[in-house]
C-alpha cells in the first residue's frame, strides 16, 4: 500500500462513530395548519405567496426545451429527469415550504477507511431542509432548518422566535422551467450530487479528511425517485494526503409528515435516546426545555383500538421491520433474526404483538436499495474491525425513528469468542477451543443482535443493570434460569458469567432481553393517544413510581471506566459486589490461564493464539481491579422526584471502600505471579492486534504500566475530593483520605516494613505509588523529569473496554453528570495528604536502605532522591 494511501488511518479516529452525525439543533421542522410552530416561518411566506397564483413563465424556456425527447424520467415524491449527463427535478407547488429530510450514508469504501472501521450502511451528516421561491429572482432557495422549537402560532413571542432563529440558506438553483399546467418549476440538481457542491453531503468533512470532491473525478451514479424519497447515488473522488480517494455515497431526501408524531418526554429514570426540545410561549416565567425521547410510531389500527385500550394484544397499524443483508453468511442470519425477533416479548409491555420482524433482504428486487432511508438493514461489513453499532435516523420534531442501520462488522466474531474462552471456559467446555461450534458462536451472535437492534429502538445502554443481581445468585441454575441472563437488562454491558464456578451447574451464562427492557419498552412504546407530550406526565411518572424501589428497574448511566463515580453503573461486571464477583472471577482466571497452551494448540501453529489469549486474560485481571476501584470514593446516584424517599446521593459505606483498597493491594498491585510469571512466556509474549500488526509486550512492563494507570487513578484528585466531602459530612463512619493512605503504606510498602528484600516486580510497584503521589500532588512545582513518569501510553489491556458502539456522538449514551468535587487543588486536603505520605515513606526509607540487599538499597536512594525533589527538600 501507498505511504500516503496509509496515512488515512491517522486521519481518521473513531470514525465508526464519527461518521454518522445524527440530527440534532442544526435540522428543522413547522408544522403547517395552525397550532404549535416547529421552528419559525420561513421568509417564504414572505417572498413566495404565489403557491396558488399561477406562475409568470416569461423569459423561461419551453418545458420541452429543457426536458427534451432525450429524457428518461421517473415519477415519485418530485418527477426526475436525466437528460444526458444532467438531473433534474421537477418539484411540485405544493410541496414549497415541506420538510425533508436529508439522509446521507456510505455505500462503498475504499480499503483505508475499512481498516479503520468505516463503512458501507454508515449515516452521517443528516439535515432537515425545504425549498423556498423568489419569483423576483427566479431562483429557489434551499434552507436548512432548526426542528428544536416549537411556539403558538398565536402568541406574541412567535415572531421573535421567528426573527431570532432564521433557518440559513445553504444553496440556491435557478428555475429552468415550469410544467404544463405551471404546478410544477424544474430545477437542475446535477451540482449537489455530482461532486460540484456539498451543501448537502459534504462526505470528506463529515468524516474529517478536510477536503472535497475533484468535480472531473466525480459522478452521479443515479438517482431514483420513490412516493415519498428520492435516492441518489454519487462517486465522489477527493485526494487526500496526495492520493485519490473514493467513496460511494447515498443521499435520500424523505418527505416529513405533515403531522407529526406525538413526541414523549424524557426521564432520567429510563435510558433512552433524546432530542433537544425548547418550548417558548406567552405564559411563561422561564423557557421550558425538554428532551424527547426517540422511538417508532407504534400506534394500534384504528378497528383494534378499543380491543387495545380493553388490553388485549393487537398488531400495530405499520410494524418495525429489519432486512438482514445479502452479504450475510447464511449460517449466521437465523441468529441475527432471532435476536430481532426476540424484542417482540419487549413489545407486548406495550400492547404490541409481532411489532418487530425480521426478513431476508430482496435479492433480485430493483427497487430495493439497503442505502434506502425506507429501509431497516443489519448491514454486514466485510471489515477487520471487531464490533457492532446500531445507529437510527430521527424526525427531530417528535423523536419519531423513521429508520434504522445496524452496522455487523465480520471480526465481530473475535471479539465474542475472546470473551466466551475467557469468560466462562472454566465451566463450559465447548468454550475452549480456537473454533466454536455453529451453534455456540450463534447464540453469542444472537446476543449482540439484541443488544444493537435494542439501540434502535432508542435505548441506551444501562450500566446499572447487572447491579441489581446479588453475586452468589449468578452461581444458582435456579435464579439465572429463571432470570434469563446475567442481568435485567440486555443494555448493560453484562457480558458472560465469569462468577459461575465449575461444579455449579450453571448454563444459563448469556445475556438476555431481561425485566427492566421490557419494562422500559412498555413505558416507551404504550400507545396513549394524547395530543400532548405534557398530557401524559401524570401517567409516565406513576409508572416509574411503582418500580422506584426495585434495582430490576433501575438505570445506570455509563460513565468513564476510569473515574466512575456511581460503582452500580459499570461497563463489563456482573452483581452487587465487586469486589466479591473479582475474586470468583481471578479463581476461574487462575484455572484457565494454566491451559493456555493447552487450549489453543494446532499442530504446525506458532504461539500467536496463545499470546492473543494470554492477552485476553491480563485484559480480564484489569477489568476487575477497574471494577473494585470504583468503590473507593464512590457515590451512589440514584434519580429521585418530589415525593421519593431515598435520597439521590450517598457515599459508599466505609468497609466496602476498605475492602476494595485491600483487594488492589492483594490482587493488583502485588504483582499476581499466576498472570505474569508463568511458562506461557516461554512460548509467547502477550500479544495485541494492531492495524499495523501484532503488537507483543514484556511481562515486566506490561505490569508495570497497568499498576502505574491503577495508581495515578486511585490517586486522582477528584476521587480524593468526593472523599474528603464524605469525611466532611459524615466524619468517623466515612472511609478518609487517611485510612487510604494508611492502608497502602502497610500493603504497598508491607515487605519494606519487615526488612525483607524486594524483588523486581514489588519494586516497580512501589515506584508506581510513589510515581502518581508526586505526579499528582501540585504539577506546577513539580520538575519536568518528574512529570514524564505519569504514563503517557495507553496499555492494550486498556484498550477497547468499550465495544459495541451504539450512537454517534451527537445522540450518544447520556454520560455520568458532571459533579464538581474539586476547585483548587492547592488548598485541598488531598495534597497534604500526598505531601504526608510521601514525608512518612521518606522516613521509612531513610531507616531501611542501608540494611537492604543492592538492589533494594538503590531502589530505596532513587525513590529518595524523587521524593525529596518533588517536596523541595535539600
Amino acid at each position: 500500500m501507498h505511504a500516503s494511501y496509509r496515512k488515512l488511518l491517522w486521519l481518521l479516529p473513531c470514525l465508526a462513530l464519527s461518521a454518522q452525525c445524527l440530527l440534532t439543533l442544526d435540522a428543522s421542522a413547522q408544522k403547517k395548519k395552525g397550532g404549535w410552530l416547529f421552528g419559525k416561518k420561513t421568509p417564504a411566506a414572505a417572498v413566495d405567496t404565489a403557491a396558488k397564483k399561477k406562475p409568470d413563465t416569461k423569459g423561461l424556456k419551453p418545458y420541452k426545451e429543457v426536458i427534451t425527447a432525450d429524457a428518461v424520467s421517473a415519477n415519485g415524491l418530485f418527477k426526475v429527469h436525466r437528460v444526458k449527463t444532467e438531473y433534474y427535478f421537477e418539484i411540485p407547488l405544493k410541496l414549497l415550504g415541506r420538510q425533508l429530510l436529508v439522509v446521507n450514508k456510505l455505500s462503498k469504501v475504499p480499503e483505508p477507511l475499512n481498516d479503520a472501521g468505516v463503512n458501507k450502511g454508515m449515516n452521517y451528516a443528516n439535515m432537515v431542509i425545504s425549498f423556498e421561491r423568489d419569483t423576483t429572482l427566479n431562483k429557489i432557495f434551499l434552507r436548512k432548518q432548526n426542528p428544536f422549537l416549537e411556539v403558538p402560532a398565536n402568541n406574541a413571542i412567535a415572531q421573535s422566535v421567528a426573527d431570532n432563529f432564521i433557518p440559513s440558506v445553504i444553496d440556491y438553483f435557478k428555475i429552468e422551467t415550469y410544467n404544463a399546467d405551471t404546478t410544477a418549476f424544474v430545477i437542475n440538481v446535477s451540482k449537489i450530487f455530482d461532486g460540484s457542491n456539498n451543501s448537502i453531503n459534504n462526505v470528506f468533512d463529515a468524516l474529517g479528511m478536510g477536503s472535497s470532491p475533484i468535480k472531473d473525478l466525480s459522478r452521479i451514479r443515479a438517482i431514483k425517485s420513490f412516493e415519498d424519497n428520492i435516492v441518489a447515488k454519487s462517486e465522489l473522488t477527493a485526494k487526500i494526503t496526495g492520493v485519490e480517494v473514493s467513496i460511494e455515497t447515498t443521499t435520500n431526501m424523505v418527505l416529513l409528515s405533515e403531522h407529526p408524531m406525538t413526541p414523549r418526554f424524557a426521564d432520567r429514570r429510563v435510558g433512552l435516546f433524546t432530542t433537544p426540545r425548547w418550548y417558548f410561549s406567552d405564559e411563561q416565567h422561564k423557557l421550558e426545555q425538554r428532551d424527547l425521547i426517540t422511538r417508532w410510531r407504534l400506534e394500534p389500527k384504528p378497528e383494534d383500538m378499543q380491543r387495545y385500550r380493553n388490553g388485549e394484544l393487537v398488531e400495530p397499524q405499520k410494524p418495525i421491520v429489519y432486512y438482514i443483508d445479502a452479504s450475510t453468511p447464511a449460517k449466521w442470519r437465523p441468529y441475527i433474526k432471532a435476536g430481532i425477533e426476540d424484542w417482540q416479548k419487549a413489545f407486548e409491555a406495550a400492547g404490541f404483538k409481532n411489532a418487530i420482524i425480521a426478513k431476508d433482504a430482496p435479492v433480485n428486487d430493483a427497487d430495493f436499495d439497503a442505502d434506502d432511508a425506507r429501509y431497516s438493514v443489519v448491514t454486514y461489513a466485510a471489515s477487520a474491525k471487531a464490533n457492532a453499532m446500531g445507529p437510527s435516523v430521527t424526525d427531530p420534531r417528535s423523536g419519531e425513528i423513521l429508520e434504522a442501520d445496524i452496522i455487523w462488522w465480520h471480526n465481530v466474531m473475535s471479539t465474542l469468542h475472546s470473551w466466551v474462552r475467557i469468560q466462562t471456559g472454566a465451566i463450559d467446555p465447548r468454550a475452549r477451543t480456537n473454533h466454536f461450534s455453529d451453534s455456540l458462536m450463534g447464540h453469542a451472535i444472537r446476543f449482540v443482535s439484541s443488544h444493537e437492534v435494542g439501540h434502535t429502538l432508542g435505548l441506551q445502554h444501562n450500566m446499572g443493570s447487572s447491579f441489581a443481581f446479588d453475586v452468589d445468585s449468578l452461581r444458582s441454575p435456579a435464579f439465572t434460569a429463571r432470570m434469563g441472563g446475567t442481568a435485567p437488562s440486555i443494555m448493560d454491558y453484562a457480558r458472560f458469567n465469569y462468577v459461575a464456578q465449575p461444579g455449579d451447574n450453571v448454563t444459563q451464562i448469556t445475556p438476555a432481553i431481561g425485566v427492566y427492557d421490557k419494562f422500559a419498552i412498555g413505558w416507551a412504546y404504550r400507545y396513549t393517544g394524547a395530543k400532548t407530550p405534557h398530557e401524559e406526565l401524570p401517567a409516565l411518572n406513576q409508572q416509574l413510581r411503582a418500580h422506584e424501589n426495585d434495582r430490576l428497574y433501575a438505570f445506570g448511566e455509563q460513565q468513564d471506566i476510569r473515574d466512575a463515580i456511581d460503582p452500580r453503573s459499570q461497563i463489563e461486571d456482573l452483581g452487587n459486589d465487586a469486589v466479591k464477583a473479582s475474586r470468583y472471577g481471578l479463581l476461574n482466571l487462575k484455572r484457565i490461564v494454566p491451559q493456555i497452551l493447552s487450549w489453543t494448540r494446532e499442530e504446525g501453529d506458532n504461539y500467536d493464539e496463545a499470546g492473543k489469549m494470554l492477552n485476553s486474560a491480563i485484559g480480564q485481571w484489569n477489568q476487575y481491579a477497574y471494577h473494585v476501584l470504583a468503590n473507593v470514593g464512590g457515590i451512589y446516584i440514584t434519580p429521585t422526584v418530589y415525593g421519593q424517599q431515598q435520597n439521590t446521593y450517598q457515599h459508599v459505606e466505609k468497609k466496602k471502600q476498605q475492602d476494595a483498597v485491600h483487594y488492589l493491594v492483594a490482587e493488583v498491585f502485588n504483582t499476581p505471579a499466576w498472570l505474569f510469571r508463568n511458562d506461557i512466556y516461554t512460548k509467547s509474549y502477550p500479544i495485541k492486534e494492531s492495524p499495523i500488526g501484532n503488537i507483543e509486550y514484556g511481562a515486566l512492563v506490561y505490569a508495570k504500566s497497568l499498576q502505574s494507570y491503577l495508581y495515578y487513578d486511585l490517586l486522582r484528585d477528584e476521587r480524593l475530593s468526593r472523599m474528603l466531602e464524605n469525611e466532611a459530612a459524615n466524619g468517623k463512619t466515612a472511609y478518609t483520605v487517611s485510612d487510604l493512605m494508611t492502608d497502602m503504606h502497610n500493603g504497598i510498602f508491607a515487605k519494606t516494613l519487615r526488612g525483607q528484600a524486594l524483588d523486581i516486580y514489588e519494586r516497580n510497584s512501589q515506584k508506581g505509588f510513589v510515581d502518581a503521589l508526586i505526579v499528582s500532588i501540585d504539577k506546577s512545582v513539580v520538575r519536568t523529569e518528574v512529570k514524564k513518569l505519569q504514563p503517557e501510553q495507553q496499555p492494550a489491556a486498556m484498550e477497547n473496554f468499550c465495544t459495541f458502539a451504539s450512537q454517534p456522538p451527537l445522540q450518544e449514551d447520556r454520560a455520568s453528570r458532571n459533579m464538581m468535587y474539586f476547585a483548587v487543588n492547592r488548598v485541598s486536603d488531598a495534597v497534604s495528604a500526598k505531601r504526608g505520605e510521601l514525608s512518612r515513606l521518606l522516613q521509612l526509607l531513610h531507616s531501611k536502605k542501608n540494611n537492604a540487599d543492592r538492589a533494594t538499597a538503590d531502589h530505596y536512594n532513587d525513590l529518595i532522591i524523587r521524593i525529596n525533589q518533588a517536596l523541595n527538600n535539600k
